[in-house]
Protein backbone atom coordinates (compact mmCIF):
# COMPACT_ATOMS: atom_id res chain seq x y z
CA UNK A 1 0.00 0.00 0.00
CA UNK A 2 2.27 2.78 -1.12
CA UNK A 3 1.33 6.38 -0.64
CA UNK A 4 0.79 8.49 -3.72
CA UNK A 5 1.53 12.20 -3.92
CA UNK A 6 -0.70 14.13 -6.31
CA UNK A 7 -0.61 17.76 -7.39
CA UNK A 8 -4.17 19.06 -7.78
CA UNK A 9 -4.43 22.31 -9.76
CA UNK A 10 -7.64 24.33 -9.81
CA UNK A 11 -8.09 25.40 -13.41
CA UNK A 12 -9.27 29.01 -13.56
CA UNK A 13 -8.80 32.17 -15.59
CA UNK A 14 -7.10 33.89 -12.65
CA UNK A 15 -3.41 34.73 -12.93
CA UNK A 16 -2.47 33.22 -9.57
CA UNK A 17 -1.83 29.48 -9.54
CA UNK A 18 -3.92 27.61 -7.02
CA UNK A 19 -2.92 24.05 -6.23
CA UNK A 20 -2.69 21.54 -3.44
CA UNK A 21 -0.32 18.61 -3.00
CA UNK A 22 -2.15 15.68 -1.44
CA UNK A 23 -0.70 12.38 -0.26
CA UNK A 24 -3.07 9.42 -0.11
CA UNK A 25 -2.79 5.61 -0.01
CA UNK A 26 -3.35 3.83 -3.27
CA UNK A 27 -5.83 1.39 -1.69
CA UNK A 28 -8.38 4.13 -0.93
CA UNK A 29 -11.26 4.78 -3.29
CA UNK A 30 -11.56 7.60 -5.77
CA UNK A 31 -14.47 8.85 -3.67
CA UNK A 32 -12.15 9.21 -0.66
CA UNK A 33 -9.66 11.04 -2.89
CA UNK A 34 -12.47 13.31 -4.14
CA UNK A 35 -13.44 14.17 -0.54
CA UNK A 36 -9.79 14.95 0.27
CA UNK A 37 -9.65 17.33 -2.71
CA UNK A 38 -12.85 19.09 -1.63
CA UNK A 39 -11.47 19.47 1.90
CA UNK A 40 -8.15 20.82 0.63
CA UNK A 41 -9.89 23.49 -1.46
CA UNK A 42 -12.70 24.09 1.08
CA UNK A 43 -15.46 23.24 -1.38
CA UNK A 44 -18.81 21.86 -0.27
CA UNK A 45 -19.82 18.29 -0.94
CA UNK A 46 -23.21 19.11 -2.41
CA UNK A 47 -22.66 18.73 -6.13
CA UNK A 48 -22.26 16.03 -8.76
CA UNK A 49 -18.75 15.23 -9.92
CA UNK A 50 -16.73 12.92 -12.15
CA UNK A 51 -13.12 11.92 -12.54
CA UNK A 52 -11.80 11.34 -16.04
CA UNK A 53 -8.70 9.27 -16.66
CA UNK A 54 -6.46 11.47 -18.79
CA UNK A 55 -3.50 11.07 -21.07
CA UNK A 56 -0.39 13.29 -21.14
CA UNK A 57 -2.21 15.80 -23.36
CA UNK A 58 -5.04 16.25 -20.80
CA UNK A 59 -7.58 14.54 -23.05
CA UNK A 60 -10.54 13.09 -21.18
CA UNK A 61 -10.77 9.33 -21.19
CA UNK A 62 -12.85 6.97 -19.08
CA UNK A 63 -15.39 8.66 -16.80
CA UNK A 64 -15.80 7.65 -13.16
CA UNK A 65 -18.81 9.37 -11.61
CA UNK A 66 -19.63 10.17 -8.01
CA UNK A 67 -23.05 8.56 -8.27
CA UNK A 68 -24.92 6.26 -10.60
CA UNK A 69 -26.09 8.51 -13.39
CA UNK A 70 -27.12 5.77 -15.80
CA UNK A 71 -30.87 6.49 -15.69
CA UNK A 72 -31.66 3.08 -17.16
CA UNK A 73 -28.77 2.94 -19.67
CA UNK A 74 -27.23 -0.36 -20.63
CA UNK A 75 -24.53 -1.66 -18.24
CA UNK A 76 -21.78 -1.25 -20.83
CA UNK A 77 -22.68 2.46 -21.14
CA UNK A 78 -22.77 3.19 -17.40
CA UNK A 79 -19.72 5.01 -15.99
CA UNK A 80 -17.99 3.37 -13.07
CA UNK A 81 -18.60 4.93 -9.66
CA UNK A 82 -15.93 6.49 -7.45
CA UNK A 83 -16.79 4.38 -4.40
CA UNK A 84 -16.19 1.17 -6.40
CA UNK A 85 -12.73 2.04 -7.75
CA UNK A 86 -9.48 2.07 -5.78
CA UNK A 87 -7.01 4.76 -6.78
CA UNK A 88 -4.37 2.21 -7.77
CA UNK A 89 -6.72 0.72 -10.37
CA UNK A 90 -6.43 3.91 -12.44
CA UNK A 91 -2.68 4.47 -12.09
CA UNK A 92 -1.16 3.38 -15.39
CA UNK A 93 2.04 5.44 -15.36
CA UNK A 94 4.32 7.19 -12.84
CA UNK A 95 2.99 10.53 -14.13
CA UNK A 96 -0.68 9.53 -14.34
CA UNK A 97 -3.08 12.39 -14.99
CA UNK A 98 -6.72 12.70 -14.00
CA UNK A 99 -9.27 15.42 -14.52
CA UNK A 100 -11.92 16.10 -11.90
CA UNK A 101 -15.05 18.04 -12.77
CA UNK A 102 -16.95 19.21 -9.68
CA UNK A 103 -20.35 20.90 -10.00
CA UNK A 104 -21.44 20.47 -13.60
CA UNK A 105 -23.27 23.82 -13.65
CA UNK A 106 -20.28 25.90 -12.59
CA UNK A 107 -17.68 23.50 -14.04
CA UNK A 108 -14.94 23.58 -11.42
CA UNK A 109 -12.13 21.70 -13.13
CA UNK A 110 -9.16 20.21 -11.30
CA UNK A 111 -6.11 18.96 -13.19
CA UNK A 112 -4.48 16.17 -11.19
CA UNK A 113 -1.04 14.71 -11.77
CA UNK A 114 0.77 11.96 -9.90
CA UNK A 115 4.02 13.46 -8.59
CA UNK A 116 5.52 10.62 -6.59
CA UNK A 117 4.99 7.02 -5.54
CA UNK A 118 6.14 7.04 -1.93
CA UNK A 119 7.72 4.14 -0.04
CA UNK A 120 5.59 4.61 3.04
CA UNK A 121 1.88 4.53 3.80
CA UNK A 122 -0.18 7.62 4.50
CA UNK A 123 -2.59 7.46 7.46
CA UNK A 124 -5.46 9.32 5.84
CA UNK A 125 -5.30 11.73 2.99
CA UNK A 126 -2.76 14.39 3.95
CA UNK A 127 -2.53 17.91 2.64
CA UNK A 128 1.21 18.35 2.11
CA UNK A 129 1.33 21.76 0.48
CA UNK A 130 -1.15 24.53 -0.26
CA UNK A 131 -0.33 27.26 -2.78
CA UNK A 132 -2.65 30.14 -3.60
CA UNK A 133 -6.15 30.94 -2.48
CA UNK A 134 -9.30 29.91 -4.23
CA UNK A 135 -10.34 33.06 -6.13
CA UNK A 136 -13.26 34.83 -4.47
CA UNK A 137 -15.25 34.39 -7.67
CA UNK A 138 -14.94 30.61 -7.26
CA UNK A 139 -15.09 30.22 -3.50
CA UNK A 140 -17.75 28.13 -1.82
CA UNK A 141 -18.89 31.17 0.18
CA UNK A 142 -19.51 33.21 -2.96
CA UNK A 143 -21.25 30.26 -4.55
CA UNK A 144 -23.48 29.81 -1.49
CA UNK A 145 -24.37 33.50 -1.56
CA UNK A 146 -25.32 33.29 -5.23
CA UNK A 147 -27.52 30.28 -4.61
CA UNK A 148 -29.42 32.17 -1.90
CA UNK A 149 -30.04 35.23 -4.05
CA UNK A 150 -33.28 35.57 -5.97
CA UNK A 151 -32.75 36.64 -9.55
CA UNK A 152 -35.63 38.57 -11.03
CA UNK A 153 -36.66 37.38 -14.49
CA UNK A 154 -38.43 39.31 -17.23
CA UNK A 155 -41.67 37.49 -16.33
CA UNK A 156 -41.27 38.61 -12.71
CA UNK A 157 -40.86 42.20 -13.89
CA UNK A 158 -43.94 41.97 -16.16
CA UNK A 159 -46.11 40.65 -13.32
CA UNK A 160 -45.10 43.31 -10.78
CA UNK A 161 -48.18 45.12 -9.57
CA UNK A 162 -50.50 42.56 -11.15
CA UNK A 163 -53.49 41.73 -8.95
CA UNK A 164 -55.58 38.62 -9.64
CA UNK A 165 -58.69 40.50 -8.45
CA UNK A 166 -58.29 42.81 -11.46
CA UNK A 167 -58.61 39.86 -13.82
CA UNK A 168 -62.00 39.39 -15.54
CA UNK A 169 -62.69 36.16 -17.34
CA UNK A 170 -65.58 35.32 -19.67
CA UNK A 171 -67.77 34.30 -16.71
CA UNK A 172 -67.21 37.49 -14.76
CA UNK A 173 -65.94 37.50 -11.22
CA UNK A 174 -68.97 38.94 -9.45
CA UNK A 175 -69.92 36.78 -6.47
CA UNK A 176 -67.97 33.75 -7.69
CA UNK A 177 -66.69 31.62 -4.86
CA UNK A 178 -67.28 28.08 -6.08
CA UNK A 179 -67.56 26.33 -9.43
CA UNK A 180 -71.06 25.19 -8.47
CA UNK A 181 -72.16 28.85 -8.39
CA UNK A 182 -71.74 29.14 -12.16
CA UNK A 183 -74.75 28.81 -14.41
CA UNK A 184 -73.31 26.84 -17.24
Amino acid sequence: MPGLKFRVLLDSAEEEEVFRDIAINDDLTLEQFYMAILDAFEFNNDQMASFFVSDNEWNKGEEISLMDMSFGAQDNETPAQMNDIMIREKIQSPTQRLILVHDFLNMFIFLIELQEIMDSDVNDAELIMSVGSVPESLSAKTKDNLENMRFETEVDKDLKGFDMDDFDDEFGSEGFENIDDLDI
